[in-house]
């Protein structure tokens, strides 16, 4: 069974043919994937490699762990499964004043909570305070009975 390693700390200049080499040495390497910035295409400092058998992984981590290689000790263990990440993320633009949503309304003790975080990273109006907790942006005080 094949099993994927994560390999790390590694400098930006390896090659997939200079792992592939590297790695050899420990059993039969399947597939080397350095990865790369979509924006640039310049190496992230890290890969994954794919090796033939559990003992062939072992093997490599046992070598390749902590080995110094162009100045750098490798990180090299078994790949976690990638976490499923929700899609469209980025940035929010929220016109041209991107401000933070509003307060939060008030509890029973009174305090609303924060806005939103906008683009600047501010935060956005306080809810307001008192018996009833109003909403507000200004975090002012509603007295009124």
């Amino acid at each position: 069974m094949e099993v994927k390693l994560y390999v790390g700390n590694m400098t930006y200049s390896t090659t997939e043919e200079q792992l592939r080499t590297l790695f050899s040495e420990a059993g039969n390497v399947v597939t080397v994937d350095i990865i790369k910035d979509r924006a640039t295409g310049r190496a992230k400092g890290f890969a994954f490699v794919t090796m033939g058998s559990q003992a062939e992984a072992d093997n490599a981590i046992s070598v390749f762990n902590g080995k110094e290689v162009g100045g750098r000790a490798l990180t090299v263990n078994v790949a976690k499964p990638r976490e499923e990440r929700p899609g469209g993320g980025g940035r929010s633009f929220n016109g041209p004043n991107r401000r933070g949503g509003q307060g939060g309304r008030g509890g029973p003790s009174g305090y609303g909570g924060r806005g939103g975080q906008n683009d600047r990273g501010d935060r956005g109006d306080r809810g307001g305070y008192g018996n009833r907790g109003g909403q507000g942006n200004r975090g002012g005080r509603d007295d009124r009975g």
